[in-house]
């Protein structure tokens, strides 16, 4: 029989321990007894086939308590004090939901699916639908499920504890997809805790509301040669970043956002036309704030419900839609790249910060465990359930969205134990040093359980140091990234692009110095959102000049990058010139488009972006110097550059970019092959608002004229801020 103290402790909802006391029993005497707390039922009876008996109850709070009539599985007919009956199966007559090994796998921290057995997930056990759900909340006294199903009561659904590997589970049967949920916690000194979301919640919802929601596990998308061949290290990648809240909204329906499917029709036509190879979106992973633009994640495997169409919504969440999205680029050719978060998470109450009463999952000491950039918290990548529950979500979203790959938002913040830190704010590493060890030694389980798991998929890092190797192999001594985002790059080229003409000459090592590091990691070219907001401006408001010249430049600048080794990122607006600096409250300026110069600008892109695309010269050889020559760096006095792209297929691409306001003509350039040059490509035609100034019918014939060190040469005419692609034929 119970003790007042075990009934006093489940009718105050403080019981750790539910399962020794609710369900079946065999007693001494042979026969099952089973206990059932129902708060608000007057009458209980337990059923076995046809035999039911009454039950009798043992405290006004609703415990219930008596024989089996016979053996087998039973049910609860239940008499509410209200009105109303119910045959219910009970919770606490289910086994175990985790198996052996997964509990196992679970402590050890080396689960490589762990979303398959925590968090809420639909199934039938013995035959009865139900949801099982799992946690991990090791310093809790007590875990609950809480929802509409129960009227969110702490007290009727206490989870076991699986000891062995600190997770808390429950399966309850009746609860289907849909259905809105938290965890209710007591932490170690019985304190009841603000209610949780869960953190492998696969849907949420809208913000502002926070609870979680029940919804089955999307299938794996299986394996993709093609998907694998466009996404390789030799394959063009120009990327179009894409805050999907802001790049286009419905005016006539109160601005409304567009959804998942209007987003698979619109913005993959758009960037489909465009040119562009890869679409990267900022974070669709829930987030609370929409001022975060994504970056302050709380829902790690749960697709954000904002763009849920209707049926979606209704059904219980977004990842069906975000699927389609996904399906709907790759039919199209477009792969989708995810900006994905893992260096830190938002201090909401209802998200992991305290988790159980402990800094669960990020570090306790806050020299260690808060950011002082973002007032946001670090996951502790000491421990290895914390390193876990990130390594899954990556391979989650790779596995069963099908997404071509993540970049990873500030890495740098995650590699130093002093970043953004003034001295004394920050503790050394065991070796005294400032690398964060253990956040290093999680990229690289990351970057080696995504090669081996989903080896189609590409990892890209946002990492602003010098920190070395960071593309390069784990077995070679690096951190196992695919690509790096080359900041270095961005910052100086910006900075020069940005100056008056008249003094470039004096700072042509902004844009020649990229070379001297450029074959160290396989980068990635990126203008990003982060150069466009925060009083930055735009990126033709950085222009110097008046109009005219401020459009010339850009253009030529974004010649100069699509000659530049290295794969392409440009951020949605850039490519038509947005004037003003973005704003993720409101829809770009598409308007602008009506203007000319604009258009022009949005017709050079898609024409870089489709030359690009067709010549192995400037994308097959990114990451190795056999890949470009360099024709004249030096000529500084002129503000002139030219290269050569090679492909490892012979073809031969010269670039030539003159940055000067100023018609250079009779310019001789030696080249590397005897032959006709064929202008592919003027930043400065007519066709995209320039003055048409280039060499006469765009062909330059070579002549036995020794030049910069090489026996064939041309002559040009270079227009005025411009950019020229010019193509060998022998």
């Amino acid at each position: 029989m119970l003790s007042d103290d075990d009934i006093q402790r489940l009718c105050q909802g403080r019981h750790g321990d539910p399962c020794a006391v609710l369900g079946p029993h065999r007693q001494t005497d042979g026969r099952t007894w089973v206990r059932a707390f129902l708060p608000g039922a007057s009458i209980v009876s337990a059923v076995v086939g046809t035999s039911r008996v009454p039950l009798a109850l043992r405290h006004r709070d609703g415990l219930f308590e008596g024989p089996l009539p016979a053996d087998g599985p039973y049910r609860l007919q239940v008499a509410w004090q209200g009105g109303g009956e119910a045959l219910l199966e009970d919770p606490y007559r289910f086994g175990a939901v985790l198996g052996e090994m997964d509990a196992w796998l679970l402590a050890e921290g080396s689960h490589l699916r762990p979303y398959e057995m925590l968090g809420a997930t639909p199934r039938e056990i013995d035959a009865v639908a139900g949801t099982s759900f799992a946690v991990w909340a090791p310093n809790a006294s007590r875990v609950s499920v809480v929802g509409d199903f129960n009227a969110w009561d702490g007290r009727r659904h206490p989870m076991r504890l699986r000891r062995e590997c600190g997770v808390w589970e429950l399966f309850l049967p009746g609860v289907h997809a849909g259905e809105r949920y938290k965890f209710e916690l007591l932490d170690r000194d019985g304190l009841l805790l603000p209610q949780k979301a869960d953190p492998f919640a696969r849907q949420t919802e809208l913000r502002p509301a926070t609870a979680s929601v029940v919804a089955a596990m999307p299938p794996v998308a299986p394996p993709s040669p093609v998907r694998q061949a466009a996404n390789a290290l030799d394959a063009p990648m120009s990327i179009y970043e894409v805050h999907l809240g802001s790049w286009r909204r419905k005016p006539e329906e109160h601005d409304r956002w567009l959804n998942w499917d209007e987003l698979a029709d619109e913005l993959v036509g758009y960037a489909l036309d465009m040119g562009y190879t890869h679409l990267e979106l900022m974070p669709v992973s829930e987030h609370p704030f929409d001022g975060s633009w994504g970056y302050q994640t709380l829902g790690q495997y749960a697709p954000t419900a904002r763009f849920a169409n209707a049926a979606d919504a209704a059904a219980g969440g977004s990842a069906a839609g975000f699927r389609r999205f996904v399906d709907h680029a790759h039919a199209a050719g477009i792969g989708v790249l995810l900006d994905w978060v893992p260096a830190h998470f938002p201090a909401d109450a209802h998200g992991l910060a305290h988790f159980d009463g402990t800094h669960l999952y990020e570090y306790a000491d806050p020299r260690e465990g808060f950011h002082n950039d973002w007032n946001t918290l670090i996951y502790n990548f000491g421990r290895t359930e914390v390193r876990n529950f990130l390594v899954g979500s990556a391979l989650y979203w790779l596995e069963r969205f099908d997404v071509d790959g993540l970049r990873v938002d500030a890495v740098a913040s995650m590699l130093y134990r002093d970043y953004s830190r003034k001295a004394g704010e920050w503790i050394p590493n065991v070796h005294g040093g400032r690398e964060n060890l253990e956040a290093i030694a999680f990229l690289k389980r990351t970057n080696e359980v995504i090669g081996a798991e989903r080896p189609q998929a590409v990892m890209l890092a946002e990492e602003s140091t010098a920190f070395p190797a960071v593309s390069r192999p784990t077995y070679a001594g690096g951190l196992g990234f695919h690509y790096k985002w080359n900041m270095g790059w961005m910052h100086d080229t910006l900075k020069y692009i940005a100056r008056d003409p008249i003094h470039r000459p004096y700072h042509h090592g902004e844009l020649t110095f990229g070379l001297v590091y450029a074959f160290t990691e396989n980068f990635v070219l990126p203008l990003s959102h982060d150069e466009v907001v925060h009083g930055k401006g735009s990126l033709l408001a950085k222009m110097p000049g008046d109009r005219w010249q401020r459009f010339a430049n850009l253009r030529a600048y974004y010649g100069f990058m699509f000659g530049h080794p290295g794969k392409k990122l440009m951020f949605m607006g850039c490519e038509f010139a947005q004037d003003r600096e973005w704003n993720h409250d409101a829809s770009l300026d598409w308007h602008l488009l009506d203007d000319p110069s604009h258009a022009g600008m949005q017709r050079l892109v898609r024409d870089l972006n489709g030359l690009y695309s067709s010549s192995p010269a400037l994308y097959g050889q990114d990451f190795s110097s056999a890949g470009f020559e360099w024709i004249d760096l030096d000529d500084a006095r002129r503000s002139l550059l030219s290269f050569v792209r090679r492909g490892s297929d012979g073809q031969l691409m010269l670039v030539v970019c003159n940055f000067a306001p100023v018609v250079h003509h009779g310019i001789r350039l030696g080249v590397p092959a005897a032959g006709r040059w064929h202008e592919r490509l003027n930043t400065d035609s007519a066709f995209y608002g320039g003055s048409n100034v280039g060499t006469p019918l765009g062909v330059a014939s070579s002549e036995a004229v020794p030049s910069h060190d090489r026996r064939q040469s041309i002559v040009l005419t270079l227009p005025p801020l411009a950019t020229v692609f010019l193509e060998w034929t022998a």
